[in-house]
């Protein structure tokens, strides 16, 4: 058996009753339209063989961050939450400071912020985004990148603009599997990938299909990962609750161990756990 810790790069939780979620009131959501606690976490992980989770946040709320991190230090589970501030603001590192003044506030390991839906395709390029990248960087923190296709020259540009700040790029940013396009987004990954403080996450895949997938639509944006990236580059993670939508928990991380399977036992212990500590910085929470 491997030493590394099994860790999960990405998941979710909520509670409807402290905070709405908006985006969930499609009825294509119905599934996930619940809470999902601390206690949902551990049955799904524990049968799993998840050692370690990231907390990500689901809204653009500093308040949800807060109490992100309040459960994340009283969990023994949760090792990183990747949270939320206003990266526009003048005042980003004093956001940051008061983060991790707060409960549980040794565990924020990430900023990340809803590009997907901003219509500017170039918002990351922004003057005062990039200010506020900055400031992340001077925190120590790695910065988590949510995009779609269309927004990775961006992301490239802010990569090269903030080079010595680990970006980590969530869902492979979104090809579209479902219509088995690998181009333009294989070269725009590469041309991410080429990067040097760029990292990606194995994640949110089977959801760009929906519940008919199956491991060989997921294997060719995979193996063009693994090409351009190296597996001392990837994580993976579930997207779970979100991966209920198309499948269980153990059946994206089945999946994902398919997908690894031509590894090394070395390089799949990067993406299954080692290069989520070394890029969170995860101790042994």
């Amino acid at each position: 058996m491997s030493a590394v810790r099994r860790i999960d790069a990405h998941h979710h939780l909520w509670d409807l009753s402290a905070r709405p979620q908006d985006w969930l009131d499609g009825p294509e959501l119905t599934l996930i339209r619940r809470d999902f606690g601390l206690a949902d976490l551990r049955a799904a992980t524990g049968s799993a063989g998840v050692d370690a989770t990231v907390l990500v946040q689901v809204l653009n709320d500093f308040d949800e961050t807060v109490d992100f991190l309040a459960l994340a230090g009283k969990s023994d589970l949760i090792a990183g939450v990747v949270g939320w501030v206003d990266l526009t603001a003048s005042d980003v590192a004093e956001q940051l400071d008061r983060l991790r003044s707060g409960p549980g506030g040794d565990r924020l390991v990430s900023i990340r912020h809803l590009v997907q839906s901003e219509p500017d395709p170039d918002w990351l390029t922004r003057p005062d985004v990039l200010a506020g990248l900055r400031a992340v960087r001077d925190a120590g923190l790695a910065y988590d990148v949510l995009t779609r296709p269309h927004q990775l020259p961006a992301a490239v540009a802010a990569a090269r603009a903030v080079p010595d700040l680990v970006f980590v790029l969530n869902h492979l940013s979104k090809p579209d599997i479902a219509s088995r396009l690998l181009g333009p987004w294989a070269t725009q990954l590469a041309a991410l990938a080429a990067e040097p403080n760029v990292v990606a996450k194995v994640s949110g895949l089977v959801t760009e299909i929906g519940p008919q997938w199956t491991v060989e639509e997921l294997w060719p944006y995979v193996d063009v990962a693994l090409e351009v990236f190296g597996p001392r580059r990837l994580m993976a993670g579930t997207d779970w609750p979100v991966c209920l939508l198309a499948a269980s928990y153990e059946d994206v991380l089945g999946a994902a161990s398919q997908l690894c399977a031509g590894l090394s036992a070395g390089e799949r212990d990067q993406i299954f756990g080692a290069t989520a500590a070394r890029v969170y910085r995860l101790g042994a929470n």
